[in-house]
């Protein structure tokens, strides 16, 4: 009788792809555990400023400035007279 064979003739544990499916899963959940772990150690967060409310509103300012350029630019031309147009008759 070999060693690895279980008495009523089956096989051993190891050979039974049913039970590497069962043990699959819990062991990729503890590898990607430790990975997420090794991860968080190696880079922690930066520490946020305690005056992030008012460097968010500065940011919103600054966006809202840029976000507005096309029209002002645009209002602005309309507004100045032509240069190239001969006056206007009356």
């Amino acid at each position: 009788m070999n060693t690895q064979e279980r008495q009523d003739g089956g096989s051993p544990w190891w050979r039974h792809p049913i039970m590497w499916m069962v043990v699959g899963g819990p062991a990729a959940v503890v590898v990607a555990g430790f990975a997420t772990a090794w991860i968080a150690v190696r880079s922690p967060d930066p520490v946020v400023d305690t005056d992030y409310y008012r460097h968010g509103i500065e940011i919103n300012r600054t966006l809202d400035a840029k976000a507005m350029l096309p029209a002002q630019a645009g209002r602005n031309h309309a507004t100045t007279p032509a240069r190239d147009l001969p006056p206007a008759r009356p």
